[in-house]
């Protein structure tokens, strides 16, 4: 906040920097209700910008939904800037085992979040901003928004960035900012994420995709070419670049983007630091336990299906049964996965896996996942069901040896499928 203080000290004297004190709620009229308001003119309409001073992706989802979900915004816009720490964000309508790699984010210790908007998946840490704009919804406009982003890039920083045809901000075509909104009534709001000093080795290996073997109807983001904004011009950082959007925010006019300088930027709400707390925004908390529940985060991924093949072994394929041409027969399985539950499990075994005491094709092990959350629980379940397979294979005779190595041949086939 030093930064944008000293900004405001020199160059707009008046220029208001509050803390917003408890609760917000007060200090702010409610959301209308259902039916869309009466469009407000450009001369009513006051702007304000929000600064979350939280870092914690789930109270900042749910600040930005509590403001969608409470506060009349015909006559205020809001501009929210926020960060994040190492967060990966799925779009409302993604699968995040497709979109992410589960053991880097386990191994990096990053979270895996949903937001309430549509689009792609993004990565969050420490060296990128993101940006919410909250209007009414029947003023909502997309393009205003990223031509805003733009002006303050050139008038700081001298950067020529254009808006694509996707409308994300790219320099020289390199992507530097994603965008999604959520569009509701009467509120509306349009969020995107500028990539200043983001860890991109990290980017790439936490969003790196690989055949999973996954079908699915879900949102598929679109990989895109991307730079950080200090590769570019060094001298951009996160509080510079927070405190020359939140200056071009209120320097211009909300609907028509009229430069109103110094004057009109003196009869705004000012940088207001913000608190995502339930002290300050009552109802916070049962908003942010819905955004960290297994339930929404993975819970709400659309309905898919993992099919997987795998060569069988030659030690337990059957030389008499083996295919022509010396072409080594294959182990099909495939899982129907609803809400993120495991529903079916299906397994094909191949004539050579098929000893004279019958391999069984309805293993244990797969009928227990039936039911269970896929990932976690089914990896839980493979663990213990290796376990016991190794306690019987170190007591079995040779019969079931056979049996009990085919079985641990599907469970670590499983591991690679969850």
């Amino acid at each position: 906040m030093a930064l944008v203080m000293k900004k405001t000290a020199g160059c707009l004297a008046s220029l208001r920097a509050v803390v917003v004190g408890r609760s917000c709620s007060a200090q702010y009229s409610s959301a209308p209700g259902k039916k869309a308001n009466q469009t407000a003119h450009e001369d009513e309409i006051k702007k304000s910008v929000f600064i979350s001073q939280s870092r914690d992706v789930f109270s900042n989802l749910a600040l930005e939904d509590w403001v969608y979900r409470n506060m009349d915004l015909t006559k205020h816009h809001i501009l929210m800037l926020w960060q994040n720490s190492p967060t990966v964000v799925v779009g409302r309508h993604q699968n995040p085992w497709l979109e992410a790699n589960p053991a880097i984010l386990a191994e990096k210790g990053v979270e895996v979040a949903r937001r309430n908007s549509g689009g792609g998946t993004v990565y969050h840490d420490n060296g990128n901003l993101n940006l919410t704009f909250f209007t009414a919804r029947d003023v909502y406009n997309r393009r205003r928004n990223l031509d805003l982003v733009t002006r303050a890039l050139f008038r700081e920083f001298n950067l020529c960035c254009q808006v694509n045809a996707r409308e994300d901000i790219v320099y020289e075509g390199h992507k530097i900012s994603g965008t999604a909104s959520k569009l509701g009534n009467p509120n509306a709001y349009h969020h995107c994420t500028i990539l200043v000093n983001v860890d991109k080795n990290v980017l790439h290996d936490t969003l790196c995709k690989h055949d999973k073997g996954i079908q699915t109807n879900a949102t598929v983001s679109v990989p895109s070419p991307t730079v950080n904004l200090q590769d570019v011009n060094p001298h951009v950082t996160v509080e510079k670049l927070l405190s020359s959007l939140g200056w071009e925010f209120l320097r211009s006019s909300p609907l028509s983007l009229e430069d109103g300088g110094l004057d009109y930027a003196s009869k705004q709400g000012g940088f207001q630091l913000v608190n995502p707390t339930e002290d300050w925004f009552p109802g916070l908390d049962k908003i942010r336990e819905e955004f960290v529940s297994w339930a929404w985060r993975y819970g709400k991924t659309p309905k898919f299906s993992v099919s997987r093949s795998f060569p069988v072994p030659s030690v337990l394929a059957r030389q008499s049964e083996a295919s022509p041409n010396g072409v080594k027969e294959e182990l099909a399985i495939s899982l129907d996965v609803i809400k993120g539950v495991i529903e079916d499990v299906t397994l094909k075994i191949p004539p050579s896996m098929m000893s004279a005491q019958g391999f069984s094709g309805d293993a244990e092990v797969l009928t227990s996942l039936r039911g269970k959350r896929f990932c976690e629980s089914a990896m839980e379940i493979l663990g213990e069901s290796l376990g016991q397979a190794d306690v019987q294979l170190s007591s079995a005779d040779h019969g079931c040896s056979a049996d009990l190595e085919g079985e641990r041949f599907v469970a670590d086939c499983m591991r690679q499928v969850t």
